[in-house]
């Protein structure tokens, strides 16, 4: 059954209580992450997008109030959505924490794939599919070594896709990747 933005859905598409943010933003500011683009991350976003072939691809840290995108991808020509006014949006390193499907992940500390976004109620209202238009979605929680889940590391794309076992496997992969490398840079000072 397909999202029909006709019914009442105010209580589906409320972000999840994370009551973990005050903890994770001193962890973060800790860290010196959630603050700065950071190229290195850049670069591990955009390998992961060509990996994927998604639109789509960021290292995402969550505070209370908001996700920063240390890492980030985007087409080259910008969401696919036309205003009325012939503008597009921009997608850029801030978004509200009640946009997008990272903080879902992040309370859950569980992988998340949606193959088609409008076959979730609870997902298909979320801003950023009309905003954006964000149709698929694959993330993965980075819980360092403390137990803190930092973040997510995540693709979207335009369309539906069929993530299936094997995207779950890659994106759960790419996060244990990237949460070694910065447990290494956080012991070690090195770069990422």
């Amino acid at each position: 059954m397909r999202y029909d933005p006709s019914l009442p859905a105010a209580r589906l598409l409320l972000t999840p209580e994370d009551k973990e943010a005050p903890a994770r933003t001193r962890h973060l500011r800790r860290l010196g992450l959630g603050e700065h683009p950071d190229p290195a991350l850049d670069a591990y976003a955009d390998r992961l997008a060509e990996l994927s072939g998604a639109s789509y691809s960021m290292v995402n840290f969550i505070d209370e109030e908001r996700q920063f995108f240390a890492g980030l991808h985007v087409p080259a020509d910008g969401p696919p959505v036309v205003r009325a006014d012939g503008s597009r949006p921009e997608w850029g390193r801030l978004l509200p924490r009640d946009h997008g499907f990272c903080p879902h992940v992040v309370v859950r500390r569980k992988a998340l794939a949606l193959e088609d976004v409008r076959d979730y109620p609870r997902f298909a209202g979320n801003p950023v599919v009309d905003e954006f238009g964000v149709r698929s979605y694959l993330g993965a929680p980075l819980v360092d070594g403390t137990g803190m889940t930092l973040g997510t590391v995540c693709v979207a794309d335009v369309r539906p896709r069929a993530w299936g076992q094997p995207g779950l496997e890659t994106i759960k992969s790419a996060a244990a990747e990237l949460v070694a490398r910065l447990e290494r840079r956080r012991a070690d000072g090195l770069p990422l």
